[in-house]
């Protein structure tokens, strides 16, 4: 290993360290805006984390949290059509925007419309947001209706990163090909960043390095 390698090592440990002392402080949810209007004061970086319907994006922001009920799953996918916001940090370092999930077939296309008009109003308007996390079920990889709200990152110019979730549920040589496929397929889009990350929030694997990715994108 080279100098640079243990360089980069010992920086990702300490990074991990941070970003678990700051996520084991104070984590409180902040307020839910369905509209721009109801945005809270850009006064704060933000990381925002979107996903399909039924890919533990909940479950997800709670062991990124620490908590067991911060983000609550809708009963319902797909008709929680607003974004939601948590503070991170005493004194606040940033914030989580939990997006509502995407590829809902059941919605009534209204519904649909109000949710493109409003996350791409966020994500083209938000100077603040520094970075989105686009879930992935690891079963399943990427879809299409996964490959559109990429293009609307790549259209907005936000960076953005993949996450795995529910790495726990496919065998280890699954998940390394999957996560082989996704990084070579995004590869290609011009926002995304080149590292996948693969969790699992049952099992706490990755959630560490997943805060540390937070904590890393709300310094840039």
């Amino acid at each position: 290993m080279s100098n640079a390698d243990d360089l980069d090592a010992a920086a990702l440990e300490e990074r991990i360290e941070r970003a678990r002392k700051l996520f084991s402080g104070r984590v409180d949810f902040l307020k839910s805006a369905p509209k721009l209007e109801h945005l809270p004061a850009p006064d704060a970086p933000e990381i925002a984390i979107a996903g399909r319907s039924n890919v533990g994006k909940s479950t997800l922001i709670n062991a990124l949290t620490g908590r067991k009920a911060l983000a609550r799953a809708s009963n319902t996918p797909g008709r929680t059509q607003e974004l939601n916001f948590f503070d991170v940090g005493d004194p606040l370092a940033f914030r989580i925007v939990d997006m509502p999930g995407y590829g809902f077939a059941e919605a009534p296309k209204d519904v649909v419309k109000k949710w493109r008009h409003l996350i791409n109003d966020y994500l083209r308007g938000r100077q603040v947001l520094k970075r989105a996390l686009v879930l992935i079920d690891s079963r399943h990889g990427l879809k299409d209706v996964d490959r559109e709200i990429l293009d609307m990152l790549d259209t907005a110019a936000v960076s953005y990163r993949i996450v795995l979730t529910k790495g726990d549920k496919i065998k280890p040589s699954e998940l390394n090909a999957t996560t082989a496929k996704v990084a070579t397929e995004i590869r290609k889009r011009p926002a995304a960043h080149p590292d996948v990350l693969a969790t699992a929030a049952e099992t706490g694997h990755g959630i560490a390095e997943l805060r540390a990715a937070v904590l890393e994108a709300a310094e840039l």
